[in-house]
């Protein structure tokens, strides 16, 4: 089982149906048909309808079949414990970086991270299908700024010093080389349970 798996634009529509998705997040623990219907007091028919879909769309698979009497119950697992759905789920309305290039702005922020969930997930399946591993690099972490204007300078330092890198390793005209994508991202932290992000007086959000 996957840790993550990003769901593809062709179940994605499936995946919106409340009942499968409440049947994805139930087998992540590997359970029969019968087993997850009673657990969410569904007819067993409609449960098994379910299950073929989402198994069509390999988001299940068969972990074990089990002799009961005259009939083989099939176990069935999620192929990963988390999914991401990902933008091309909505085409129509999915999030474009450039129709609002500001950087100060949450909802560009959101695209970007929209387009990297688009893109991340085109690498992966290259790369499965070639047999081949993805080079990628990630880091997360928090930082506690005293002031505003501590956090303005750290933004000012990391943009230059992101600039610097770039201008000392990029390489325009190399043989073979390979064009990678960077993306810095930096954000108020969500406390556990929080319904919204609150700004102090004296400051402004952009979004």
């Amino acid at each position: 089982m996957l840790d993550v798996a990003v769901i593809e634009e062709a179940a994605a529509e499936a995946t919106l149906d409340p009942i499968r998705a409440r049947l994805l997040a139930e087998l992540r623990e590997p359970a029969s048909a019968a087993n997850v219907a009673g657990r969410l007091g569904l007819p067993r028919q409609k449960v098994n309808y379910h299950l073929h879909m989402l198994e069509g769309f390999g988001l299940l698979e068969l972990v074990e079949e089990r002799r009961r009497g005259n009939v083989t119950e099939r176990v069935m697992g999620a192929t990963a414990r988390e999914y991401v759905m990902p933008p091309a789920a909505l085409p129509g309305v999915a999030p474009d970086p450039s129709l609002e290039p500001n950087r100060l702005t949450a909802r560009w922020m959101l695209a970007l991270a929209a387009r990297l969930v688009h893109d991340v997930e085109a690498l992966i399946t290259g790369a499965d299908n070639a047999k081949q591993r993805l080079a990628t690099f990630a880091m997360d972490g928090e930082v506690i700024f005293a002031s505003a204007a501590d956090r303005a300078a750290f933004t000012a330092e990391l943009e230059t010093g992101t600039a610097k890198l770039v201008e000392k390793y990029h390489s325009a005209n190399a043989s073979g080389g390979r064009k990678h994508r960077i993306v810095v991202a930096l954000h108020p932290s969500i406390k556990p349970g929080a319904q919204q992000i609150t700004h102090p007086a004296g400051t402004t959000g952009h979004n």
